[in-house]
Order: C-alpha cells, then structure tokens, then sequence
C-alpha cells in the first residue's frame, strides 16, 4: 500500500509554516518595540540626571564660599543670626 501525499497536504502544511512564522516574527516586532521604547525612556531620564548632576556641582561649587553659603541658608532654610528676627511672608 503507498501513501499518498496530495496536494491539499502541501497546502496545510504551508499555511501552518508561514503561520508559525508570522506569529514568531510578529511576537519579535513587539519585543522589539518595547525595548526601543524603554531605550527612550531611559535617554530622557539620563539627560534629567546629567541636568540634575550638572547644576548640583554649581552649587556645591558656589557653597565653598561663606557669602553665597549664609545667603543660601538664609533663603531655603529660613536661618538667621541669634541677634536678628526674621518674618517670612509667603505670596
């Protein structure tokens, strides 16, 4: 008894190949846009951290002298001398 492969056979056969391709490929091209998406993410983050960095040296810089030192704890932290009152008015 020979089998015969008919040519519906070679027809299911491909259908389910290039199915399992597309599947394969589609499920890559969503990987593979996630990853680029997070990539941007994580540039946009890094150029907040490089400004973030950049102007915390500024101001570490500007903080070793005394004149700007006292301004700036006068300012953000509402410091003041042992002979002065200050009033804070907020707007």
């Amino acid at each position: 008894m020979k089998i015969q492969i008919g040519r519906k056979f070679w027809i299911v056969l491909t259908a389910i190949i290039v199915l399992f391709t597309v599947f394969v490929v589609g499920r890559n091209l969503l990987h593979a846009v996630k990853i680029k998406r997070r990539i941007n993410v994580m540039r946009r983050e890094e150029a907040l951290y490089r400004d973030r960095i950049a102007r915390d040296s500024t101001l570490l810089e500007r903080l070793r002298y005394d004149d700007y030192l006292e301004a700036y704890a006068r300012e953000n932290y509402h410091m003041q001398r042992r002979d002065e009152h200050v009033y804070i008015l907020e707007e």
